[in-house]
């Protein structure tokens, strides 16, 4: 690993073995009833979610991605590009969000400098899943189109973490990956807690990126097109489980491309599809 790898402890909060986990058959991305599941009572709702800086369709759509999400019931939010006072956008946006979900915790990694601000991902979380470490991993460019990022929030159960690789380059996506795989295998791959990745990887599902995820990680999201929302025709964001031991007794109950929202209009609110999973942890 290159000493390019920078680990922070502290992310800007407030500032403008191979044995995998249980595995269902992919469902369909929707429901005939034109309803959305509500979870188990044992079981996490976790949710990746590409929100396209909440500006893809030309209008605001923070409060609509929130009031989907709360219609949703997830607990915990992987959020791909997002803006931090930039000229796009000079608002904080995942803390806008997050006061939006009633007082959620954020995390916000940034990736790179952007129009006078910053741009990145982030997590977002309910308030009763304390945080108990934040990591940002920055990685590699690796002759990619940009500087990509990791954010890692360490809950007492579980470990998530939101990423979002290169969209040019497969070279800087393996890097990346690679990157990812390693820094987790360092610091949690004895660990007694789950790991739980999600993100937006710019990678099908037959891509020599996800062939290499699958040699350390188990898949738990459909297969479905998740990409672009008005007309999906890619599966490109995944919800996936590191294969350490704990990983392996993660039980996945149901996993959804959910489209048929009450709360708001999924095809406009971003130009991805939102995906989520319900586990049971060890």
């Amino acid at each position: 690993m290159k000493a390019a790898i920078l680990m922070l402890a502290v992310i800007l909060t407030a500032t403008c073995n191979k044995t995998p986990a249980e595995e269902l058959p992919p469902p369909s991305p929707s429901h005939d009833d034109n309803s959305i599941p509500a979870p188990e009572k044992t079981a996490l709702r976790v949710t990746t979610y590409n929100v396209g800086v909440f500006g893809k369709s030309g209008s605001n759509t923070t409060d609509m991605v929130a009031s989907m999400m709360k219609e949703l019931g997830t607990k915990v939010i992987s959020m791909n590009e997002l803006d931090s006072c930039t000229t796009r956008n000079p608002s904080f946006q995942i803390k806008l969000f997050a006061e939006a979900m009633d007082s959620w915790n954020y995390t916000f990694a940034p990736a790179l400098n952007y129009q006078g601000g910053r741009y990145g991902i982030g997590i977002a979380s309910a308030p009763d899943l304390q945080i108990l470490k934040r990591y940002r991993l920055k990685l590699e460019k690796a002759g990619g189109s940009e500087v990509r990022a990791l954010a890692v929030c360490e809950f007492a159960d579980f470990v998530f973490c939101s990423t979002h690789l290169d969209h040019k380059s497969l070279d800087a996506q393996m890097v990346q990956a690679r990157q990812i795989t390693d820094w987790v295998a360092s610091n949690y791959g004895t660990s007694g807690k789950p790991v739980i990745l999600c993100g937006d990887f710019n990678a099908l599902p037959d891509s020599g990126t996800i062939t290499y995820m699958k040699e350390n990680w188990t898949i738990i999201s459909p297969s479905g097109f998740t990409y672009p929302a008005s007309a999906p025709t890619k599966c490109i964001d995944y919800i996936m489980v590191y294969n350490n031991a704990a990983g392996a007794a993660v039980k996945v109950l149901d996993s959804q491309i959910p489209v048929d929202f009450k709360s708001g209009n999924v095809r406009v609110a971003s130009d991805h599809l939102p995906v989520y999973a319900d586990i049971v942890l060890p």
